[in-house]
């Protein structure tokens, strides 16, 4: 009693601290748990605050239960009950629990750490204060708590100090109070044992402890900026390895402690204890054993299973599994080779790979193989590579395959090769790669493939001497038309074959677009060679109809041919050959024209003078004149054919000259609208002042097939209020014969309309009889070419009489146009033509001349207006 009297002041200091501490901790603990979003975390830091407010329960109680006759008091109990708490959230600190036999080991390894610290302390502490001790059975008694306090800390230890989580510091500092009271409590069941007073020094060591855990949840996240040089798989590995050899190294320290000790003079105490700790230590490391042997089987039967599983998958996908040595040696081959290659398993086993691999792959793959043996030699690098090869199949095909060959994870010095056989695959490839660069409809080599072969030729040394041919089929356009597409591209298939027949085997013919084809001639060939071969095939084309559809159909082909140059590139040439072309086509078709530098020079203009067109559209810069039509006999002017004219930066642009390009580009359909509104307007003006005068107008063949032009006729009649009966619309008849069916349909509906049909330029058409049979037409106009020979060439004035005489019986006015002499005038009385118009008669003038002339009344024919 006296001993415990005197021990008095310690006892109460440790309860004064570590009551303060303790509450210390619970007040942070509860108050950071009831922030934290984190539940797992806010669960571990309620369970710590409660363990520490239940240990400094028992520790506030102990100096008051020292007094009690009892080794083990209730204060004792409940400072185990808090300290066990403590453990519980130490360990929800820390990552998921271990379950079965990963749970066994832990707690097998726990108490073989907890056993050999206890045998250093019992050997080098605890077995002389044993041996002194009055009752051996309180003394026993009184090292249980310790003990239990140790195996706690021994238990969460292993699943705390590997983790990297914001959670860590907490569950260290939950470890540090475990470690804290297991060595405060060793401390206190000495001095009891020896009946003397724990030391200060010791006593502030829980205490210290439960500050740090405090202060601990408010410190901020214990994680660290990523690094990329960071290898934390490999830190974590390293750190559970170093753990797992913990309960090891602890026994071994321990063995040699007992061995030291029995050679100084032998262990104090009754060795019974100590031999039941040994004991229990060996039993608890044949319990470990046997769960270490437990894992390696089913380790061993997983891996087998895996392995099992990847041949069974790797086979299934038609790949074939082999194992083989750094030599290329099959030491072991799936099933699977027979379906794919033809060969049977045994049959390959103990060969070398290298015996069914392409000589010209051979090579490779053994510099592959070599890589592999050095890298594992240095146990560094990725341990597998992938290789393309041509395998030869049993029927001495050579198929292409890829193969992946890694380190068998067995070791022996053995690769796992798959190799899978990619025929499939690369037909596709070539299948694609030939849709890619060739024509569907022909076969021929399309229009992506000639331009990079083209530049390939030219890059070659001396290709000055190379030529490009392009050719179209004139006419084919009316075959999509008439037949439909599908018999318009079997009729380009017919085209392809005869065009490859009729260029050389070197030469390279492909399908530009549509109904265009290209030549490129490989082989240096003179101008005279690439010409001959044009003209051949401009013959091809047109020796004999194609059939189609159950019809036979003629066509013909327009070529151009065009030269390279030092300075010419691939484009340009073939851009060259593509401008000859179109003036071949321009020119009639049938014909074959070579490169000149004007030709280019022509299509820039036309280009420019199309996009000055546009401008001048936009900026109003068209005007109209009108050139009378009198009567010959009364001298009076009984219409005007409106005329449109063009003056460019204040320079007369001819008519010929931007009519084309207008036609082409289709900018003549609102340049002919605009024409029609502003003559109408213009006309009906005159006829409101009581000159009863008509109106013509010129009608392109665009215009015409232009949709709704019959409404835009009736519209700008309503609009300017011209009768349709004063309106007379001339074609010529060319177009009547090119889609004569749509071009007579649409003018009869203007016919409906009332308004009059003209025949320009007739005498010089192809159809003019017939076609005045099928059109209501009220006038037709004898072409100047006729009228310039009247009273010189007897032929033309027999014809020009013929007109007249036709035009007379078939009720129809006959207007002559080209009068420039006075013979030619009379003569036209004469024949009895009633209407003409020409530089005799009046020159095309403005509205302003036309207004005075209608004034004056025309006094004489004689004298040109």
């Amino acid at each position: 009693m006296a001993a415990l009297v005197s021990g008095a002041p310690a006892v109460v200091v440790e309860a004064v601290a570590g009551v303060v501490t303790a509450a210390a901790a619970a007040g942070s603990l509860f108050a950071a748990a009831s922030r934290a979003t984190d539940r797992r975390r806010a669960l571990a830091w309620r369970w710590l605050a409660g363990g520490s407010v239940t240990w400094l329960a028992g520790v506030g109680v102990r100096p008051i239960a020292d007094g009690a006759p009892f080794v083990v008091t209730f204060a004792d109990l409940v400072l185990l009950a808090g300290t066990a708490m403590i453990a519980v959230g130490a360990a929800l600190s820390a990552a998921r629990p271990a379950r079965g036999h990963a749970l066994l080991r832990d707690l097998a390894d726990s108490y073989v750490c907890a056993a050999a610290i206890m045998v250093i302390l019992w050997v080098s502490l605890v077995g002389p204060v044993y041996g002194d001790a009055g009752d051996a059975g309180d003394a026993a008694v009184s090292f249980a708590s310790p003990l239990f306090c140790l195996i706690l800390a021994c238990v969460v230890g292993p699943a705390v100090v590997p983790i990297r989580r914001s959670a860590w510091p907490v569950g260290l500092a939950a470890l540090a109070v475990l470690a804290a009271v297991a060595t405060s409590e060793t401390i206190t069941a000495l001095a009891r044992v020896n009946g003397d007073t724990p030391s200060l020094t010791w006593v502030w060591l829980a205490p210290a402890a439960f500050l740090v855990l405090a202060a601990v949840p408010w410190s901020g996240p214990a994680t660290r900026s990523p690094d990329p040089s960071d290898d934390e798989p490999a830190i974590r590995e390293s750190t559970s390895s170093l753990i797992a050899a913990v309960p090891l190294f602890l026994v071994a320290v321990a063995t040699v402690v007992v061995l030291l000790r029995v050679i100084s003079g032998g262990v104090q105490g009754p060795p019974a204890v100590l031999a039941s700790v040994c004991a229990s230590i060996v039993a608890v490391l044949l319990v470990r054993l046997f769960v270490t042997l437990l894992e390696t089987g089913r380790l061993r039967s997983l891996l087998h299973l895996g392995e099992r599983q990847l041949h069974d998958l790797a086979e299934s996908a038609g790949d074939v599994v082999l194992l083989c040595d750094y030599d290329g040696v099959v030491r072991q081959i799936g099933e699977g080779v027979e379906i794919t290659y033809g060969y049977r398993p045994d049959d390959l086993v103990g060969r070398k790979i290298f015996d069914y691999i392409h000589p010209e792959d051979v090579p490779g793959i053994q510099e592959a193989l070599r890589a592999m043996s050095l890298e594992e030699e240095a146990e560094e690098g990725p341990g597998a590579c992938m290789v393309a090869c041509r395998v030869r199949a049993s029927d001495g095909t050579w198929r292409p395959a890829e193969s992946v060959a890694t380190r068998h994870v067995r070791g022996d010095d053995l690769l796992l090769v798959t190799t899978r056989d990619i025929s499939d695959q690369e037909a596709l490839r070539s299948q694609v790669a030939h849709l890619t660069f060739h024509d569907g409809i022909t076969g021929l080599p399309n229009r992506a493939y000639f331009e990079e072969r083209t530049r390939e030729v030219l890059a070659r040394p001396g290709a000055s001497n190379v030529a490009v041919v392009f050719l179209d089929l004139d006419g084919f356009t009316a075959v999509n038309d008439s037949v439909g597409h599908a018999s318009g591209d079997y009729l380009l298939g017919q085209a392809a074959r005869r065009l490859r027949a009729a260029v050389r085997a070197d030469d390279t013919l492909a399908r530009w677009g549509g109904d265009e084809f290209a030549v490129l001639l490989e082989a240096p060939v003179d101008a005279q060679t690439a010409v001959d071969l044009a003209e051949r095939l401009v013959r091809t084309v047109s020796s004999e109809p194609f059939r189609v559809a159950d019809r036979d159909i003629a066509l013909t082909a327009s070529v151009g041919v065009a030269f390279a140059a030092d300075d010419v590139s691939s484009a340009d040439l073939i851009r060259n050959a593509d401008v000859a072309m179109a003036r071949a086509k321009e020119l009639g078709g049938r014909r074959v024209e070579v490169f000149a530098a004007h030709m280019h020079a022509d299509v820039v203009r036309r280009l420019e003078l199309a996009a000055d067109l546009q401008r001048a559209l936009l900026e109003n810069q068209f005007a109209i004149e009108y050139q009378p039509v009198v009567d010959l006999a009364t001298s009076r002017v009984t219409a005007v054919e409106a005329l449109v004219r063009w003056c460019r930066g204040g320079e007369f642009v001819p008519p010929e000259q931007f009519l084309g390009p207008a036609e082409d580009t289709g900018l003549i359909v609102p340049l002919s609208e605009w024409i029609l509104r502003e003559s109408c307007r213009e006309v009906a003006a005159w006829r409101a002042s009581a000159w009863e005068i008509g109106l013509s107008l010129n009608l392109s063949a665009r215009q015409i097939m232009a949709p709704r032009f019959v409404e835009t006729v009736e519209a700008a009649l309503v609009e300017s209020g011209l009768p349709p009966s004063a309106l007379t619309l001339e074609v010529i008849e060319e177009m009547l014969v090119e889609d004569a069916e749509e071009t007579i349909t649409r003018l009869s509906e203007l016919r409906a309309l009332g308004v009059r049909l003209a025949i320009d330029d007739f005498g010089t058409g192809y159809a003019s009889l017939a076609f005045l049979r099928q059109l209501p037409v009220d006038m037709i106009k004898i072409d100047p070419s006729f009228v310039s020979g009247l009273g010189r060439d007897e032929t033309l004035t027999l014809l020009t009489r013929t007109i007249v005489r036709l035009g007379h019986d078939l009720g129809l006015i006959v207007v002559a146009e080209g009068i420039e002499r006075p013979e030619q005038l009379e003569l036209l009385r004469e024949m009895g033509c009633t209407r003409g118009q020409g530089f005799l008669v009046a020159r095309p003038m403005a509205a302003r001349g036309v207004d005075s002339l209608m004034r004056t009344s025309l006094s004489s024919l004689g004298t040109p207006a």
